[in-house]
Order: structure tokens, then sequence, then C-alpha cells
């Protein structure tokens, strides 16, 4: 990037501060512009969430070359949603600002990143829960690639669908993503998807976790670290259903 450009990520940067700031640079006829956008994460200090208008207003633009965001007081080594996002993005080059408080209390850039796509997956256990890309259905999505080979859809989600009054994710899609409702009373065997309802307003199924085999299965609870669990009790009375992976038969 050249120094017109990093001095414009380094003013939207400080400006959003406390909040992650996030943008796009483009290149139009080969010279580059950056594009600030809004950061609609329910916690912005805390991670970013780019509007998909902004994204399409960037394409209209020219070529998006780079996403940008900041991390205010921290350094600016990727998280590992950060690098789960630059996976799924397709856009090759993701640039990190970090920005911390001064001697003389001012807001300034401390250090800058860059990384791109390297066909990372986290780890299944232990991660931070990011609506959309580490959520319940990312950790069913990463179980099925790590360990059967099978690359699920993903499917565009909001963040609290399960509270707008309409919105059935699991219900509505996993027939596309292969896989058949064996019910209730199904055998459960490795590889299930167990959905469970946890306080939805709309009344459908809001939660999966993959069975592991040996009464124990694998999650991630919205606010909550990703891991093991063990099958039963409140989990087996949350149970709406069980679906079985076919898409491979």
């Amino acid at each position: 990037m050249n120094d017109t450009t990093k001095a414009a990520i380094a003013a939207h940067a400080i400006a959003e501060y406390p909040r992650e700031a996030v943008g796009l640079v483009t290149s139009v006829a080969g010279v580059e512009t950056y594009m600030p956008c809004a950061n609609w994460a329910a916690t912005p200090t805390e991670h970013f969430v780019l509007a998909g208008e902004d994204y399409a207003r960037a394409e209209d633009m020219g070529e998006i070359v780079a996403l940008v965001h900041s991390h205010p007081g921290a350094p600016p080594r990727p998280s590992a949603a950060d690098k789960a996002m630059c996976e799924q993005s397709g856009i090759a080059r993701w640039v990190i600002v970090s920005l911390g408080v001064q001697a003389d209390g001012s807001i300034a850039v401390d250090d800058w990143c860059e990384f791109g796509p390297s066909g990372y997956i986290a780890p299944l256990i232990g991660r931070q829960f990011v609506h959309g890309v580490h959520d319940c259905y990312a950790i069913v999505r990463d179980w099925y690639r790590l360990e059967r080979g099978v690359v699920l859809p993903d499917f565009e989600r909001r963040d609290d669908w399960w509270d707008d009054g309409h919105s059935s994710l699991y219900l509505d899609n996993y027939r596309a993503a292969g896989f058949e409702d064996v019910g209730l009373g199904a055998e459960l065997r490795v590889g299930d998807v167990l959905l469970m309802q946890v306080r939805s307003r709309n009344g459908v199924p809001n939660h999966a976790g993959v069975y592991l085999g040996d009464g124990h299965f694998l999650h991630h609870m919205h606010g909550r670290l990703s891991g093991r669990a063990v099958w039963g009790g409140m989990w087996a009375q949350c149970l709406r259903t069980a679906l079985r992976y076919r898409g491979s038969e």
C-alpha cells in the first residue's frame, strides 16, 4: 500500500477507536483508494462485521485488493476468527492496524500486519464465539471437513436469526447440505448432527452439535468457547431431532 492509503486507514482507525474499524482497498485503473466501511458487529470493540452493501459498493468502484481492520489496544496479530474469515472472504490480502494510547494520551498507530488465505481451520476445541465465523454451524462444517473430508455448504445467517420471528436456519437447509432427518428416536452414530432448541423465540432448533460417540458431543454455544460435552441431561431435553449425513451415499 502507498503512503496515502496507509494515512487514510490510520485516520479512519483512530476516528473509530475504541471500536474496530473496517474498510476495503480498491484499485481503479491502477490507483489505490481506501473506502471506510461501517462495523455492524453487536460488540464492535471486540470484532467486526462488514455489511454486504459496503462490499457491493466497493466492487462497483473497482477491484477489491485488500480488506483492512483495526485492533484497538491489541497487537496486529490475526486472531483465529480473523484467519477463518480470511479463508471465507475470497480476498487475497488482509491488513490489520493496531492502535494504542501514547505517552501523551493520544491514540496512534502502533504497528501493521498483512496476511492472506493459507487453508487455516481453527482447532475444534477452545474457539471463541463469533457468529457466522465460529458458531455452532461452523463447528459442524469444520468437523465434517477435518474428520470426513466433506465440505458442507455455508449458509448466510444474521446474528439473532433465531429471534426474528420466522427464520429456521437448520430446518430450511439440512437437505441442501446432504442430511436426512432420522428423528428423536434414532440410535445415534458418530457424525450425527444434534439439533437443539435453546431459548429460541422462533420455536425452532437454533443450536447444533456433532455426536462423537461414547456419550459425548462437540458444540459451540453463543458466548462460550467450543468444546466437548457429555450428551444427556439438559442437552437431551433440548433435542428436537437428529440429522444423518447421506450426501456421499
